[in-house]
């Protein structure tokens, strides 16, 4: 079997689950060592013995992802805006949907004076705070801070910052009693928000339920927690942005609206409610 036959019967497998045919290419990508779009724009030639060990594990990969794993853990990584982050298990996999949360911290940086101080809560992976120490690298004088509750997550947090070599203080603390007494100008929050009687997808399962459930009934239990932390840290005229689900906007602006005004619900990419801004009341 040649490789683009090993792609086509992975493709096939996967269909008959209701997977993307993206995932087979980017697994199979990973086990040749190349990006995804290299394999459809050379032909790659394998020994019989190499093709042997690339089937096997190919399959075998396949059969994980059809249980359930999702691919990132299968590869290792996920893209977010224009990085790649180590991911696996005990760590959320960063989604698009949240890269037009980062789009707007960024924009509101870009009209403020330096120094800026940024603080990420529930860090998870890193991808908000690494994204925004990145892209503002050279160009703004911020500090960011990352809180993480999980010892889990941190491990990933702590290996995403390496690899990126970007200036990420870590803090290992529950969101609701971190940086006592710390003053800062924007906080982002993707909190957990699902709420815990959802049945969640196959692939969701395999990711850390800490990281993913908010609480019954309408799961904002910890969107509300992370609001409360938020609104300690921020300096009066701070900007808060959090994400959550796209029912939960009212309950959002709800909660909000004691101690913020200039409360703004945005969309993501699918026209769907995704996450609110805010600024933290004078």
């Amino acid at each position: 079997m040649s490789i683009k036959e090993l792609l086509i019967s992975g493709k096939a497998r996967l269909a008959e689950k209701n997977i993307g045919p993206v995932d087979a290419e980017m697994i199979l990508a990973h086990l040749l060592g190349i990006n995804r779009m290299e394999l459809h724009a050379r032909v790659i030639e394998k020994s019989g013995e190499e093709l042997e060990i690339i089937t096997e594990q190919f399959d075998q990969a396949i059969a994980d992802r059809i249980s359930g794993t999702p691919t990132q853990y299968i590869v290792g990584e996920a893209a977010f805006r224009y990085l790649e982050y180590d991911v696996g298990p005990g760590v959320l996999i960063p989604r698009p949907e949240t890269e037009i949360l980062v789009d707007e911290v960024l924009h509101h940086i870009a009209g403020l004076p330096d120094p800026i101080s940024v603080v990420d809560l529930g860090s998870g992976s890193g991808a908000i705070a690494i994204a925004i120490a990145s892209e503002t690298a050279g160009k703004k004088n911020v500090h960011v801070v990352a809180v993480e509750k999980s010892v889990e997550a941190a491990h990933w947090l702590n290996l995403n910052i390496a690899k990126h070599d970007v200036n990420v203080r870590v803090v290992i603390e529950d969101a609701a009693t971190a940086l006592i007494g710390v003053k800062c100008d924007i906080v982002t929050a993707n909190p957990p928000y699902v709420p815990n009687e959802q049945d969640l997808p196959l692939e969701l399962k395999a990711e850390p339920k800490i990281a993913l459930f908010g609480g019954p009934a309408d799961g904002m239990h910890m969107p509300n927690v992370f609001i409360q932390a938020a609104s300690r840290l921020l300096k009066p005229g701070g900007f808060f942005a959090i994400e959550h689900n796209e029912v939960q906007g009212p309950a959002i602006a709800a909660a909000l609206s004691i101690g913020f005004e200039n409360i703004r619900l945005h969309k993501d990419l699918t026209g769907r409610p995704r996450f609110t801004t805010a600024i933290k009341k004078l």
